[in-house]
């Protein structure tokens, strides 16, 4: 029973760490294109920025990162058999790397508010995206297993993330031509 309700809160501060790690860049890219406006603006949305960054940062997504590993931690130690399965390995290995994203976004935070990222919004944009991939590719590993449809889930990753550069050149061209400026 222990399990069931470590893998309950596990899913549900994946949701909300999830949440933070997809608002947070948007976050990021608001605030980036805030230094087109003028000098009082950019330091009142500068700080309403900053104020925003931080308290979803410290005060929902960090805490549920950890609450998630420690779910998860739970898990692995209550069916250690878990850890014997090869797709196993290889959602640990993204999970690694949703963790190396969580805190190079949060160094992105430590650099826009002391002013010294240099990141483009279309940049940004694309950073957006990766812990969207990340995600696609822990579920449909989760969800399928074998290694046969891995390979498809690989492959229909591919084409997700090549698709979505496409759409971001897109939206790029669209802004453009509205004559938004874009960088």
């Amino acid at each position: 029973m222990l399990y069931l309700y470590a893998k309950a809160i596990h899913i549900i501060f994946v949701v909300c760490w999830m949440a933070g790690l997809f608002y947070m860049p948007r976050l990021f890219i608001y605030h980036t294109e805030a230094k087109s406006k003028s000098s009082v603006e950019y330091q009142v949305l500068h700080k309403q920025f900053t104020i925003m960054e931080n308290r979803l940062w410290w005060v929902i997504t960090t805490p549920a990162m950890y609450i998630t590993v420690a779910s998860a931690l739970l898990m692995l130690y209550i069916n250690p058999g878990l850890l014997s399965m090869g797709w196993m390995h290889i959602k640990l290995t993204f999970v690694a790397g949703l963790i190396a994203y969580h805190f190079i976004s949060q160094q992105m935070m430590f650099k826009l508010r002391d002013e010294k990222l240099n990141w483009t919004s279309n940049k940004l944009r694309m950073w957006n995206e990766v812990s969207t991939l990340i995600l696609f590719a822990i579920v449909f590993l989760v969800v399928l297993k074998s290694s046969l449809n891995w390979i498809f889930g690989v492959l229909g990753l591919l084409g997700l993330s090549i698709l979505l550069m496409i759409l971001i050149k897109i939206y790029k061209k669209y802004r453009k031509a509205k004559g938004e400026k874009v960088d």
